[in-house]
């Protein structure tokens, strides 16, 4: 396993974003901070639940286009940014038997990532495996290279990075390429309002609790004091944006200390942090940006009720239809 992150790169990081998350204002908190165990653990019980419809979706185009996808590509290296468990990538991996050699799955977690690794490459005898720990955020000039490369970027994640971070992102993504590479994004379609709020509060409180969990992980690894229970969950559609906003309001006047940064946090009642966006796309707005990026999008196609997306797109002026 390729490691370009460590521990402490990610210690390092943790405080920096809080520090300047909670001097900011309005306050802010990176949502790559919910995902410690318990946390990836709460967002897989989010994908199953009924109002939750980004996962399922997204499942449902793989299973419809996967093929096409293949014929499309051709690919021999599948590289997948932020891999998580893999599940929805299987779908890809057997549909391009006929030609892929490699698969690189890119995440943070190490540990989750060697043991998905593993049960991927027990699946698929003969495919090479090789996993990345690494931020894709930062280190998309470090990754493997290869052949004929498809880049998957999966489950509307592309939306939780505001429009210049996006088409930064993008850009340097794009400068990784060959001509012959592509990619797959996920990307979350804009929808009603009630639906898209309900999928980020849902009735059980799933969300709710996974969004606290960001305090948790601050307590535990910054040696913070924050009551995770004097915090509720706000889900609010933001129209002018059309991205979703995740926040935590405190219930009352309180006063946080983060001594693993040295910092003291005074919180007034209904004071609100802001924990993620969840951008909301048209098609028009997928093929600006990544026009601005260098990329063109080559193939479109939703899910059967068009909530969700996948986008083939390939190096401008390399555009296949």
């Amino acid at each position: 396993m390729d490691r370009f992150l460590t521990a402490d790169d990610l210690a390092k990081t943790l405080r920096r974003d809080v520090r300047e998350g909670l001097e900011a204002r309005p306050r802010t908190l990176p949502p790559k901070w919910f995902y410690d165990e318990r946390g990836s653990a709460l967002f897989e019980e989010i994908t199953r639940l009924e109002e939750y419809y980004p996962t399922r979706s997204e499942r449902e185009i793989l299973l419809a286009r996967a093929p096409d996808i293949a014929a499309a590509t051709g690919a021999r290296t599948l590289l997948e940014l932020g891999a998580g468990s893999g599940e929805k990538t299987r779908l890809l991996l057997d549909a391009l038997r006929g030609t892929l050699r490699a698969y690189v799955p890119v995440d943070v977690s190490g540990d989750f990532l060697a043991g998905a690794a593993a049960r991927i490459a027990a699946d698929h005898p003969g495919l090479a495996v090789r996993p990345v720990v690494a931020d894709y955020e930062r280190h998309l000039h470090l990754l493997p290279s290869g052949e004929r490369r498809l880049v998957a970027f999966l489950g509307g994640t592309i939306g939780n990075m505001p429009p210049a971070a996006r088409i930064g992102f993008l850009a340097g993504l794009r400068a990784t390429m060959g001509e012959d590479d592509a990619l797959l994004l996920g990307a979350d379609l804009v929808k009603d309002e009630e639906r898209l709020v309900a999928a980020y509060d849902d009735a059980a409180g799933v969300t709710a609790e996974f969004n606290r969990n960001v305090l948790r992980v601050i307590n535990r690894e910054l040696d913070a004091d924050f009551v995770p229970d004097a915090y509720e969950h706000v889900a609010v559609w933001n129209a002018a944006e059309e991205w979703i906003e995740m926040r935590l309001r405190s219930v009352r006047d309180q006063v946080v200390g983060v001594r693993g940064v040295d910092l003291e946090v005074a919180f007034e009642a209904g004071e609100e942090m802001r924990t993620e966006i969840s951008a909301k796309f048209r098609r028009e707005r997928l093929e600006v940006e990544l026009g601005a990026a260098g990329l063109t999008l080559a193939e479109f196609w939703t899910d059967a009720a068009g909530d969700f997306s996948l986008c083939l797109a390939r190096p401008s002026g390399n555009a296949q239809s």
